[in-house]
């Protein structure tokens, strides 16, 4: 039986911070554009920093379909869904608004902090830090999503990303096609990549 909550508290974010991987949903206002749906992973990069807010850090890849739509004047629909993929089925999503916080933004390094150190150290990679801001919060049954075993993080991401100076990371997102523009055309990341703020 599905169920809404007020907040992110007790179980619900014990679940949620549990959880090693979780998926983000997110479209442009435009009835014929795309639709981006991405699973994150990279545990400890996602925190629940109140009842009614979340975060996580958003790493380089081939394009920003999420910022764009963060962006994009008068959207910045976003929502998280996570699934237990063992222990009692359940899945949860949160419904809400986001914000993508760049590097250059003076929030950066208080929320860049909020990170456990081991999941965030050494990572050049990191390029914006996606706020949510939670309008509904909900539970459902998982009574179909199969039973799997959980083994390892992967680590080529990160070994990948962090043999690149700052330069080169900034280097690699003028590269790709759809990091400084959406696939509808959408202001992406902006480009050039301003520097980490020093620590």
């Amino acid at each position: 039986m599905a169920k809404t909550y007020e907040r992110i508290d007790g179980r619900l974010r014990t679940f949620i911070e549990d959880q090693p991987v979780f998926f983000t949903a997110t479209a442009p206002l435009a009835g014929d554009g795309h639709v981006n749906l991405s699973p994150k992973g990279r545990r400890g990069t996602l925190v629940v920093l109140d009842e009614l807010t979340l975060a996580y850090v958003d790493f380089g890849g081939s394009g920003a379909e999420t910022i764009a739509h963060l962006r994009e004047p008068g959207n910045g629909r976003i929502t998280l869904m996570w699934t237990a993929f063992s222990g009692p089925p359940t899945v949860v999503r949160v419904h809400g608004t986001g914000e993508a916080v760049l590097r250059d933004d003076p929030r950066w390094g208080e929320l860049y902090a909020r990170f456990p150190a081991e999941a965030v150290e050494g990572q050049g990679s990191a390029r914006a830090i996606v706020l949510v801001h939670a309008r509904r919060i909900s539970d459902a049954c998982g009574f179909a999503v199969p039973l799997m075993e959980y083994r390892e993080e992967r680590a080529l991401h990160a070994e990948y990303f962090n043999r690149k100076t700052d330069q080169e990371f900034s280097d690699y997102c003028e590269s790709k096609d759809h990091i400084a523009t959406s696939l509808d055309g959408l202001p992406g990341l902006p480009l050039p990549l301003p520097p980490l703020p020093a620590e």
